[in-house]
């Protein structure tokens, strides 16, 4: 949810930090007070189109900050943030933007700077704004097949694995058919290639590790008059005049000869033999090595060659020799297929033959689960259109067949109607107004879990509507703020009283400035705020307790469905 909102030289608000809560918010105000200013403020936000008309005049830029709180880990908007390394804790987001008269646009989320692309993506899974003329998700008949497989999702997700498992494996052959069905002279040239590769690899034959090898003895022969002066130096130090180990065998006689007086002197004596005859063996090797150590400078020439023929093969095939050789045995493959294209064609054409069978199956098997969850879901919504009185309102979840993509065969599309006797048509181009209030009520009512969204947005949706309708859209309103955070601008009293927040918008002159001043009402502001919305100015003692009334009604309802 949305906790703080920060504006900063935005149109006609200079400075104003605005707290929310959960549940149902509501912003009244006179018209141009400013509340649809600080709903395009949150749109840009969270990666809404911006223009330097947005800066206040007289300021340099523009600065939109949100702190936003998630009651998951595994929110969709937290876990996209950490696959993009975008820090997280304690389940937070800070998006930030902004606007400089010069043009340009900042964005960062939790202090890290991302593109506007990045927080779009990312925004979109936190905030969802519906106005009258902005469907934005739901209307995107696009999204209409992954609404329908995440509403009926226990049901649905076996199938459309088998099906994915069963296209992953058609397609595959299809590419495969594919590149054998080049032309002639293609292929030609790919076996020319590639047999050129093959056989340079095979006889360079490369060992795994013959190159870490190389470089060891390499490194020997560069150093061989460093390595024999030290060895040397060693073994005299062992063996020659005064040598340690003339002096330590002179210590382990003289404490042999005492050992049986004592266990420790015993022990003494042990370790210094030990170490005697250590020494010794150390000596004996180091005397071999000296004996057939000797500088080679063609051996020398050879292993440098030797490597600049695997470095070479490196450049063209691979890291290491491990890749190379993975290469070589690809291509190899690759030639056979090639030099069998025939015989490969007709196994691969039967191949494809038998997995559109099995691919056709599972789509048969998808489409028709997907039909099962989409008259479920056609019923629900059909009784949230009752509920806000549309009862003759038709909803369908309507099906087309398509060529095979990794979703099935389903272009999956929601119509509507309004009216009984007029077609059913797509919900992207149902007409705006009082209806399409409803309707996207009514959607959205079912599919704000689904979505994961943690706040929406309602930017005076409820135009032209009243009365009873006007009671039914508060409720639902309400309910759906019991999943997801609401905030709303409503001329409505029925939404305002129904609001569990009510923020009360106003525009102050000062001099010759304008600033926009946000209140959070109390219970006697909000009865005054919703006087106004239904008498004006024109407030009576009767007034008042109408709204007393109203908002008792409307605690009980929240009370009762809170349950």
């Amino acid at each position: 949810m949305l906790l703080e909102l920060t504006i900063k030289n935005f149109a006609i608000i200079e400075k104003q930090i605005i707290n929310f809560e959960n549940g149902l918010t509501v912003l009244t105000g006179e018209t141009g007070a400013g509340k649809s200013i600080i709903i395009d403020a949150i749109g840009i936000l969270v990666g809404g189109r911006s223009s330097t008309e947005f800066i206040r005049h007289g300021s340099d830029k523009a600065e939109l900050e949100g702190f936003f709180s998630f009651n998951s880990t595994s929110h969709p908007a937290i876990l996209k943030a950490r696959e993009l390394d975008i820090d997280v804790e304690e389940e937070t987001l800070v998006f930030r933007r902004e606007i400089s008269i010069n043009g340009k646009s900042t964005c960062k989320i939790n202090g890290k700077m991302v593109t506007l692309a990045t927080l779009k993506e990312i925004g979109r899974k936190v905030i969802d704004i519906h106005g009258q003329h902005e469907h934005q998700e739901l209307m995107d008949s696009e999204l209409h097949l992954t609404l329908l497989d995440k509403f009926g999702i226990d049901k649905i997700k076996p199938f459309f694995d088998a099906y994915q498992m069963a296209f992953n494996q058609y397609t595959k052959t299809v590419l495969e058919l594919r590149k054998l069905n080049q032309n002639d002279q293609q292929l030609a040239q790919r076996l020319d290639l590639i047999q050129f590769q093959f056989d340079e690899i095979s006889k360079a034959n490369v060992n795994s590790g013959e190159d870490e090898l190389l470089l060891e003895e390499k490194s020997k022969l560069n150093n061989f008059e460093k390595i024999f002066s030290k060895m040397q130096g060693a073994y005299n130090a062992l063996s020659g005049e005064s040598s340690g180990l003339e002096a330590i065998g002179l210590a382990r006689r003289e404490l042999e000869s005492i050992e049986g007086y004592s266990e420790e002197y015993k022990k003494i004596s042990e370790t210094i033999s030990n170490a005697y005859y250590a020494l010794e063996d150390v000596s004996y090797s180091i005397h071999s090595e000296l004996e057939n150590f000797e500088f080679d400078a063609e051996r020398l020439e050879e292993v440098e060659n030797r490597l600049d023929e695997i470095n070479h093969l490196k450049r063209k095939y691979g890291q290491s020799i491990e890749e190379i050789l993975t290469y070589r045995n690809k291509i190899e493959t690759e030639i056979d297929e090639i030099k069998n294209k025939e015989s490969r064609l007709d196994q691969l054409n039967s191949q494809l033959s038998q997995e559109n069978e099995v691919l056709h199956k599972h789509a048969t098997e998808l489409t028709e689960v997907r039909k099962q969850c989409a008259q479920t879901l056609e019923k629900l919504i059909h009784q949230e259109l009752q509920d806000l009185y549309m009862e003759k309102a038709k909803f369908q979840v309507h099906f087309e067949k398509i060529a095979p993509n990794k979703n099935g065969f389903d272009e999956i599309e929601f119509y509507i109607t309004t009216n009984p006797g007029e077609p059913l048509k797509p919900l992207s181009k149902t007409a705006s107004g009082g209806e399409l209030s409803r309707i996207m009520l009514a959607i959205k009512n079912i599919f704000t879990k689904l979505q994961g969204i943690t706040t929406i947005i309602f930017d005076e949706i409820d135009s032209g509507v009243s009365g009873r309708v006007a009671q039914a859209i508060a409720e639902k309103m309400f309910s759906i703020s019991m999943e997801s955070q609401v905030l709303c601008i409503s001329h409505l009293p029925h939404v305002a009283a129904m609001a569990d927040s009510q923020m009360f918008i106003s525009k102050v002159q000062e001099e010759e400035t304008t600033r926009t001043s946000v209140t959070i009402l109390n219970e006697k502001g909000r009865i005054q705020e919703i006087a106004k919305m239904i008498s004006g100015n024109n407030i009576t003692a009767h007034t008042n307790d109408h709204i007393r009334e109203m908002l008792e009604q409307a605690r009980l309802f929240k009370e009762t469905n809170k349950k």
